[in-house]
């Protein structure tokens, strides 16, 4: 989408390095960092007025770096910073999600849903989400309770009075959540601001949110990774000099997990 010119913020112009996910070793270090050495392995999530994650090298603020989960390799690492503080967030930062609550979460088994899926089921959640058939056995693997398939089966059969939406389709999914939850209940959206007045009238709250950079929470997902309570699935790999083809991959429908891209 920012290749396209569809999300643009104000501080980017063409030409400009994409890439917001990263994952390597620590060179060198301003003489203000405290956190990080040489030669640590560090993963980051870059902020959207910056980029610069398709490259060799790349500039990471002390504030947006964790250290790299022990267990899983830079490639795995890669794929989780953007996608997994945008889960976190979204379900506890703005829906204040809580042991015990009832969840509902569209397109489960994508990059955003994954790692969704897997923070709200390590959190206490009951956990019903949205996928292709092909995606069931995946998505309870890795914890959900309730898999709708959104080609033969509406969700409102199966979701009926939960405490939260995470929505990331918008549009008319997005308006038939509303009656999905619970008065009170909380949708909140990575697409597309909910509106006001259906707010109002289904009795419930919500908003929509853009992910901020985390070092503190990437840290916090490192230790679940390590723990076991989440597992970053990468469902397809392409060197750097093939990026193109990396986003004639994720345009196609990538449907499960993510997409990284290695550099050599």
């Amino acid at each position: 989408k920012i290749r396209r010119g569809m999300f643009r913020t104000p501080s980017a112009a063409f030409p400009m390095t994409l890439g917001y996910d990263v994952s390597g070793v620590v060179e060198s270090v301003d003489a203000t960092v405290e956190s990080f050495a040489p030669g640590d392995e560090v993963f980051a999530y870059l902020s959207l007025q910056r980029g610069g994650g398709y490259a060799e090298y790349a500039i990471v603020l002390e504030a947006e770096a964790a250290k790299k989960p022990a267990s899983i390799d830079h490639t795995h690492a890669a794929g989780v910073p953007l996608a997994a503080l945008t889960a976190w967030q979204a379900l506890i930062d703005h829906a204040g999600m809580k042991e015990g609550d009832t969840v509902l979460i569209h397109g489960g088994a994508g990059g955003v849903g994954h790692f969704a899926v897997q923070i709200a089921k390590a959190k206490g959640a009951t956990v019903i989400t949205t996928a292709s058939e092909r995606n069931h056995e995946y998505l309870r693997s890795i914890g959900a309770d309730v898999v709708v398939d959104y080609r033969t089966q509406r969700f409102e059969d199966f979701a009926s009075g939960v405490d939260i939406v995470l929505d990331v389709i918008g549009g008319e999914t997005q308006d038939r959540s509303l009656a999905a939850l619970k008065p009170g209940g909380y949708l909140v959206s990575i697409v597309q601001p909910p509106a006001a007045d259906k707010l109002d009238q289904a009795g419930v709250n919500g908003s929509a949110m853009l992910v901020k950079p985390s070092g503190e929470q990437l840290a916090t997902i490192a230790a679940m990774i390590d723990a076991g309570e989440i597992r970053p699935h990468v469902s397809a790999k392409f060197a750097l000099e093939d990026a193109a083809a990396a986003h004639e991959a994720s345009e196609a429908g990538a449907d499960r997990g993510k997409i990284v891209l290695i550099v050599k």
